[in-house]
């Protein structure tokens, strides 16, 4: 066995069917007075029954999250938690309101009770993001990693199929690069592998109408594989390009994941043979024989998007993609070179086979 090094984080999962109940009780663990409930303007009202759950120790529900955390918004959002005498964030959402949380988190040491209403991952990550002038920028900081998740079946009980798929297709991406990280690990590969089986097991009954609380669970769990892939490991081509992608060109982000993710993978076939058949072997029955082209079938099972071109990138961002793409490259197995990306999103832009 090759030699690794392997760190594991702190933190605390109640998982289960109307484990959100617990929610007060998770509060009051914490020694939390007053927890500031935090959503995308959509999820206000699901935002509002959490606070309630919350009674004398919420702060009340503030939201402003939008995609990409714009460095204002995080601004806006400390502001209104230090005017609001929070001393904990409660984050009822996706990718973006607990990213929210993060950015408060990274300035005041708020912990974050994180509940996830899809399958983005990032509530198991010290991994955050803002955006500013059109550049997405990434951190790790333990101190932004939610001290408590509470993954309740419940809460996705009614995501739409047009997001359910991309989400879980988000969670994926990050299995499938925390297989082929520089330090990258047996644990984590392990966990990845598991990952990847659990979402694509499940997610088809979540898009096509079938899914129960079984499904909706065996995908939070899978999530929760996912996020925990992907805080144990460095990102690569994948995570560089989404980035690159979402913070230049204001993409929506679940949705870009889901489109490159075949192609990066593509881009990483020869150099990462033993990932490609965890690959192959976590897809099941949408293995046909390569490890990209499966994913790309299980994308379009999903229904999701499977293009560029579908979810609004411009033709004539390409180029300026591939620029931004290669400067301050993350490591990838095989050497990121600016033709081989040009050509890459060439093909993304179109949903070419990878």
């Amino acid at each position: 066995m090759n030699p690794f090094v392997y760190t594991s984080f702190p933190g605390r999962v109640v998982f289960g069917e109307g484990s959100l109940a617990r929610l007060p009780q998770e509060v009051e663990r914490l020694g939390v007075k007053r927890a500031l409930v935090l959503c995308t303007p959509e999820q206000r009202a699901t935002a509002e029954i959490v606070a309630e759950r919350l009674g004398e120790r919420s702060a009340g529900v503030y939201d402003k999250a939008v995609m990409h955390v714009p460095v204002e918004v995080a601004q806006g959002a400390r502001e209104h938690a230090a005017s609001a005498g929070a001393d904990a964030c409660v984050a009822v959402g996706g990718g973006s309101t607990i990213g929210l949380g993060k950015a408060i988190a990274l300035t005041s040491s708020l912990p974050i009770i994180a509940v996830p209403t899809t399958f983005a991952g990032s509530e198991m990550t010290a991994i955050w993001g803002m955006t500013e002038a059109g550049v997405k920028k990434t951190g790790r900081d333990v101190q932004v990693l939610p001290a408590t998740v509470v993954y309740d079946p419940d809460m996705v009980a009614s995501l739409p199929a047009h997001i359910a798929g991309p989400s879980g297709m988000n969670a994926i991406a990050h299995c499938v690069e925390s297989l082929y990280a520089v330090d990258a690990n047996p644990i984590i590969s392990m966990i990845a592998e598991e990952g990847i089986r659990a979402l694509a097991e499940s997610l088809p009954a979540l898009t096509d109408g079938t899914g129960d609380a079984a499904a909706r669970g065996k995908a939070l769990y899978g999530a929760w594989l996912a996020g925990t892939a992907l805080n144990g490991v460095a990102m690569a081509i994948h995570h560089k390009l989404c980035h690159t992608l979402g913070g230049t060109f204001n993409l929506p982000h679940a949705e870009t994941h889901t489109v490159i993710l075949p192609y990066a993978t593509a881009y990483n076939r020869e150099a990462a043979p033993e990932a490609m058949i965890r690959i192959r072997r976590a897809l099941g029955r949408f293995d046909n024989g390569d490890a990209a082209a499966g994913l790309l079938a299980l994308s379009k099972a999903l229904g999701a998007p499977t293009s560029l071109r579908e979810i609004g990138m411009p033709a004539d961002g390409i180029e300026r993609a591939a620029d931004l793409a290669v400067q301050n490259p993350y490591f990838n197995p095989k050497p990121i070179e600016r033709a081989a990306i040009l050509e890459l999103l060439r093909r993304a832009f179109d949903g070419l086979d990878p």
